[in-house]
Parts: structure tokens; C-alpha cells; sequence
């Protein structure tokens, strides 16, 4: 089993500091006193923050479903985006 390197964060831990870090960012935004240009920035910041937490949450959600189904891992997808429509 390859061993993880010390310095990676566990998934659970890089979430939580994700979702931190954005709450943080959208404080700072809310307060109304960054430039066009900073608000820019973290607005780009943000969406990358909150794309790296919508990916820990479906790395988990996969876990979970191994995990209540060991027996056929293939049943095992991605929970559908809610605002995606239906095909």
C-alpha cells in the first residue's frame, strides 16, 4: 500500500481548511472595501477555493458509497449536480 507522503493534508483536513479560507474571503468581500481589481481576485480565488471543496465532498461521497456497497464498487458515481438538469 504506497504510504502518504507527511506534508499532504488528509483530504478531510485540505476540506476544512478550503471551506475556512472561503468563508474568510467572502467576509472580506461582503465588507465592501476591496478594489475592483482585489474583488476580482478574490472572486477568482473563491471560485477556486469552492471548486477544490465540491471535490472533496464528491471524493467523500464515493467513499461512502464503497463503503455501503464493497460488493460492486462499479454502482459507485458522482452524485448529480442538483442544478444540473435532467437528460
Amino acid at each position: 500500500m504506497p504510504r502518504k507522503d507527511a506534508t499532504e493534508p488528509s483530504p478531510v483536513a485540505d476540506f476544512e481548511r478550503s471551506l475556512d479560507a472561503l468563508e474568510q474571503l467572502v467576509e472580506k468581500m461582503e465588507q465592501g472595501d476591496l478594489s475592483l481589481d482585489e474583488s476580482l481576485a478574490a472572486y477568482e480565488e473563491g471560485v477556486g477555493l469552492s471548486r477544490r471543496c465540491q471535490t472533496a465532498l464528491e471524493e467523500a461521497e464515493m467513499r461512502v458509497r464503497l463503503l455501503t456497497d464493497p460488493q460492486d464498487p462499479s454502482t459507485a458515481q458522482p452524485y448529480p449536480d442538483a442544478a444540473a438538469p435532467d437528460a
